[in-house]
């Protein structure tokens, strides 16, 4: 992709084939945590960028696209507020790109070594959204599906959780969990996880962290910009498979 002046922007997608390799590798472990749609881009609403790989690479400012996009919410029972896009490395802002999974139409993949999530659509296109994941030991992976989704969830940190943090207790689920909210660790949305029935206790959901969004930083958790969540949630039904690698 190119931005501003004809510079090159580095795209991060993985080959199909190297994405399949991947996924052959991929291997369970326990897990705990914590708008607008968009299109390709034309050269009007194309942003411009700084010269990647250096100390001021990223947004040389704003994008009527992406004030759309990840402007404020305010028609939310909690409104969110904007998100300063600017400030985040523009290979995880929403976008559409050439399908790398070689997943089915409808597919969730979530490539946790490039820190992407993909929505497998028609004719060989996904819609990718930057994530953060969760730090190692504390990671899942596999095939599973969505079994539901929730708007402004509460949050009951898993047992398991809060024997790491006793602080947490008065959000455990004998105490009803930690009401919604801008301060909730699952943010304006989540899709719950399930693999063979089960609750893998593993979750995509919003988060107004932005700056987390490309690292490892949560519990376990895979996590949206929450603008982002939003759109994501409008897209896919309950009963979505997911592979997560």
């Amino acid at each position: 992709m190119l931005g501003g002046g004809g510079k090159q922007i580095i795209n991060h997608t993985t080959s199909r084939r190297g994405f399949l390799a991947l996924g052959m590798g991929a291997t369970a472990a326990l897990a705990g945590c914590a708008g607008p749609t968009t299109g390709r881009f034309t050269e009007e609403t194309r942003p411009l960028y700084r010269t990647p790989g250096t100390p001021d690479s990223g947004l040389t400012g704003t994008s009527n696209y992406y004030d759309s996009m990840y402007g404020p919410k305010l028609d939310e029972p909690f409104p969110l507020p904007a998100i300063p896009y600017q400030e985040i490395d523009p290979t995880f802002l929403r976008q559409e790109v050439a399908d790398p999974t070689g997943e089915r139409p409808g597919t969730l993949v979530v490539d946790t070594s490039q820190r992407f999530l993909f929505l497998v659509r028609e004719n060989g296109r996904a819609m990718r959204y930057g994530v953060g994941i969760g730090r190692d030991g504390f990671s899942w992976s596999g095939r599973a599906v969505v079994q539901w989704k929730q708007k402004w969830p509460k949050w009951t940190p898993p047992t398991e959780m809060i024997g790491r943090q006793p602080e947490l207790e008065r959000y455990s689920a004998a105490n009803g969990g930690m009401p919604p909210g801008l301060d909730n660790p699952l943010g304006a949305r989540a899709l719950y996880i399930f693999q063979n029935g089960e609750d893998t206790l593993y979750r995509l959901h919003g988060s107004p962290e932005y700056k987390s969004i490309g690292k490892a930083v949560s519990s376990g958790c895979v996590r949206l910009l929450n603008q982002d969540i939003c759109d994501l949630y409008d897209r896919v039904p309950t009963r979505t498979p997911i592979l997560v690698i």
